[in-house]
């Protein structure tokens, strides 16, 4: 039945009635349910087989994909595997190379670690230097502050000092120029005045003052003296030394109270002491001295030589007691400020 064609299949569905007589219902309705059946199967077929048709060709389709795919793997594989192997060769000689520098890695780690180990101690031994320096800069520039402020002392001081000889050498120039004022009537060869080591010196001549052997002062001495003493009176700060002078001439044997050119000098410089105090000058300020011959302006070879060596020189000094002073407290570290002069 299962070959039948469909015309014969109605040819038989025809002739149904005929043969009624000879085939049952029950084996008809067989009949028809197998023919049913194979008329369903044979639609499940044809279904199956588009089915698997299409199925076949999608595979088809998917295998063509795959060669393709397979043969770029390939070819890919291909280029892979030369990129590796030259890759791989790269790496060989970079590992080889990089044995090579471990190898002198830990030579030079080890030259190194020596070197690092005597910088070290070389370091270690400059930072106890450092600290030796150190601390003696901290000492030094504690000094250094020390000598800065006693420097600034010293430095005021000196100011100080300057200054006070500045006013004492313009109290000499003032006392000469009074002194030289008031005697610019006698003769420059029978007075001078004159300034030596801060001091103004008075220089009067045995032609001016005395005769000959005598210690009285002749009138135009008295006059000279009577001026000098009307300045010293104004100048009371200033100390007044009488120095009496001979030439190396002996005194004459039996000259009264007289034994030899010390006792002629210095009885000649007591008179003029007493007529400076007479004349107002405090008696004092006022020291009389004998010198003899022994202190001499010019050699005794001559009568002109020996002539300037007779003499009697006033000298007069400005009082530096202030002067002494700040010098004694500059001596002993103490400030000082003294005024100088009146």
């Amino acid at each position: 039945m299962k070959n039948l064609s469909p015309a014969l299949l109605a040819l038989s569905l025809l002739a149904a009635p005929v043969l009624n007589s000879c085939v049952t219902a029950k084996k008809y309705d067989d009949l028809s349910a197998r023919q049913k059946a194979d008329a369903d199967g044979k639609a499940t077929a044809e279904r199956q087989y588009r089915s698997a048709t299409a199925e076949l060709q999608k595979a088809t389709d998917e295998l063509a994909q795959l060669r393709l795919t397979q043969k770029r793997l390939v070819n890919d594989s291909a280029e892979t595997g030369a990129a590796y192997r030259k890759t791989r060769g790269l790496y060989n000689e970079l590992n080889n190379s990089y044995d090579k520098l471990l190898k002198n890695s830990d030579r030079e780690l080890a030259n190194k670690s020596s070197d690092y180990n005597k910088v070290a101690q070389d370091l270690a031994r400059r930072e106890a230097e450092l600290g030796v320096l150190d601390t003696n800069l901290q000492k030094s520039k504690a000094d250094n502050d020390r000598l800065a402020a006693d420097l600034k002392v010293r430095e005021a001081r000196l100011t100080e000092l300057t200054k006070a000889l500045a006013e004492k050498d313009k109290a000499v120039n003032d006392l000469r120029a009074r002194v030289s004022k008031a005697l610019l009537s006698f003769n420059s060869s029978d007075l001078q005045v004159k300034l030596k080591d801060g001091k103004v010196y008075v220089s009067l001549s045995e032609q001016l003052l005395f005769k000959s052997g005598s210690t009285k002062v002749d009138p135009k001495g008295q006059e000279a003296l009577k001026q000098l003493a009307a300045v010293l009176q104004e100048q009371k700060d200033v100390n007044v030394v009488v120095e009496g002078h001979t030439d190396n001439v002996p005194i004459t044997r039996g000259t009264a109270g007289l034994t030899d050119n010390w006792d002629l000098s210095t009885l000649r410089a007591t008179e003029i002491a007493r007529l400076l105090t007479s004349g107002g000058v405090a008696p004092a300020r006022v020291t009389a001295s004998g010198r003899g011959q022994f202190v001499p302006v010019a050699s005794n070879d001559t009568p002109a030589n020996k002539a300037m060596n007779r003499r009697t020189e006033i000298i007069l000094t400005p009082k530096l007691d202030d002067l002494f002073q700040i010098l004694d407290t500059n001596s002993s570290g103490k400030a000082a400020a003294v005024p100088v002069g009146k």
